[in-house]
């Protein structure tokens, strides 16, 4: 069976990205890394991808004059790429509806909570204001409403007593690097279709939806 192709976005560190290359490393995985894009120059993650000999392309914001026509390069890098599936791993720039349309059902993002609960940033400050005493992270399908979309995959982490944000933030992200690649295995096998804006996971592998094997323009 060919494996998933597979174009990742980032801006920052690409903790999460080194994750999903980990995964894609074994011959096994239903997936590759075939393109790794950066909104900022210099990100650390693209050393990430450069070391696992994964081709990568820099797509500045700031070089364009709107959010539309940075969203047509990504769209026209992706394309170039024979990309199936768009994983965003701390991409952080809103894409516009139109991009999110283009590629629905075919783009998945990770959330550092129980979606839909802490939706946005400073996650871990508001988790910690509001006393709850469980928070954790979400991998889901992209919206245009920020942080919403069918759900794939979750996973609970315990608030401590004496937790701050950065010491929960450490145990929430041991989380993501985790549930981000069973999400990709899941798509990738087949698994995942969505119904009613839900994501139903099969117990066994199937053929993968024809949204993603047949990506239309």
């Amino acid at each position: 069976m060919a494996r998933l192709r597979v174009g990742v976005l980032i801006s920052g560190r690409g903790s999460n990205l080194q994750a999903l290359i980990d995964a894609c490393a074994d011959p096994a995985f239903p997936a590759e890394i075939r393109l790794v894009i950066s909104n900022v120059p210099g990100a650390p993650g693209l050393a990430r991808a450069e070391r696992a000999g994964i081709r990568t392309d820099i797509i500045d914001h700031k070089q364009f004059p709107d959010r539309e026509s940075f969203d047509a390069a990504l769209d026209l890098a992706l394309d170039g790429a024979g990309i199936e599936l768009v994983c965003l791993a701390g991409f952080m720039r809103l894409l516009t509806d139109g991009f999110v349309e283009r590629w629905r059902d075919r783009m998945i993002n990770i959330h550092p909570s129980l979606l839909p609960a802490f939706k946005g940033v400073k996650v871990h400050e508001r988790v910690l204001a509001a006393g709850v005493r469980f928070t954790g992270c979400t991998v889901h399908f992209v919206r245009p409403a920020m942080d919403e979309g069918p759900i794939i995959v979750q996973s609970v982490v315990a608030v401590l007593p004496g937790d701050y944000a950065a010491r929960l933030a450490e145990r929430v992200l041991a989380e993501e690097h985790k549930i981000y690649p069973l999400a990709l295995r899941l798509i990738a096998e087949g698994r995942v279709r969505v119904t009613d804006e839900r994501a139903e996971i099969s117990d066994t592998v199937g053929p993968v939806p024809a949204a993603l094997s047949n990506p239309t323009g």
